[in-house]
Order: C-alpha cells, then sequence, then structure tokens
C-alpha cells in the first residue's frame, strides 16, 4: 500500500528524525547502532573537514597572504563553529523560528565543523532531537487524550437538554 491508502490510527503521530525515523519512540530497529553510527560518522566527517580546512591553512602560508588575511580567515572559522555548535545543541532542545534560522544559514554553513561536533555530542546521549520531539508528542498525546475524553458518551443523554 502506499502511504495515502494506508489507515492511519487515530491520534497523533511521531514527528521522524533524520537518520533514525520513528524508532526513537521505542528505540526499536538497531537505534543504539544507529546512535553510535551517527556519532561515530559525524565525529570521523568533522576530523575529515578539519584536515581539509588545515590543507586550506597551509595554502594560504604557501601563497604568503598577509597575516591579517590569516588571523581573519581563523577567526572567521574559529567564531563561526563556535556560534554553530552552541545554535545546533540548542536546537536539539528547543524549536527555532524558522525565519532565524534561515538568516543564519550562511553562517551555520561556515560553522560546519560545529554542526558536525553538535551532531557526534549529542548522539552519545540520545538521537539528536529526540528530547524535543518526545515531548511535543507526548503533549500532543496528552491533548488528544482529553479531546477525547470530552467526546466520550451519547451525545443526546446529556444533562440539560
Amino acid at each position: 500500500m502506499t502511504d495515502s491508502t494506508r489507515p492511519t490510527a487515530p491520534g497523533p503521530h511521531p514527528e521522524p528524525i533524520r537518520f533514525f525515523g520513528t524508532t526513537w519512540l521505542d528505540h526499536s530497529g538497531h537505534y543504539g547502532l544507529r546512535r553510535a553510527g551517527v556519532a561515530a560518522g559525524s565525529l570521523a566527517l568533522a576530523v575529515a573537514c578539519a584536515v581539509l580546512l588545515r590543507i586550506g591553512y597551509q595554502g594560504m602560508a604557501l601563497a604568503e597572504v598577509d597575516r591579517l588575511i590569516n588571523v581573519l580567515v581563523v577567526g572567521m572559522f574559529a567564531i563561526c563553529t563556535a556560534i554553530a555548535f552552541g545554535r545546533t545543541l540548542r536546537s536539539f532542545t528547543k524549536r527555532e523560528d524558522p525565519e532565524r534560522r534561515q538568516s543564519l544559514r550562511g553562517l551555520m554553513a561556515i560553522g560546519f565543523l560545529g554542526v558536525l561536533v553538535a551532531w557526534s555530542v549529542r548522539s552519545l546521549r540520545e538521537a539528536p532531537g529526540e528530547g524535543l520531539h518526545r515531548a511535543e508528542y507526548e503533549e500532543a498525546v496528552a491533548r488528544a487524550t482529553r479531546r477525547r475524553a470530552r467526546r466520550t458518551g451519547h451525545p443526546g443523554r446529556r444533562a440539560g437538554r
């Protein structure tokens, strides 16, 4: 069956997380291995990217660019990486304003190393974003339960009619 013809259960559905789908809900489908893979993969990618940045820095040294330019480039990458690390970790626990996230997309691209390290660090504890998704899902389930509880019974038998 396709997704549009598959019968759906009443109530809220968990939102999928990148690399984990909805396995974060009950930690099924090799959840632990996926977390380890995401942690190791993002850390390995961060190391590879750091090596590429080092090669780029050596290229600037070979080109004998001015010392001020070297300091500015290194400072830019360091500051953007630190900001990207902090914002990425924060985004796993709190929803960001989409407009604000869009406006900082360039900064996050420059600080890609911080994003990768944040994914690796967060994967050691839980699937990145799991806490936020779990809280939102549990709130949606509680709202749906309250709504269903209010609608129980036969409406024609209610007092006051």
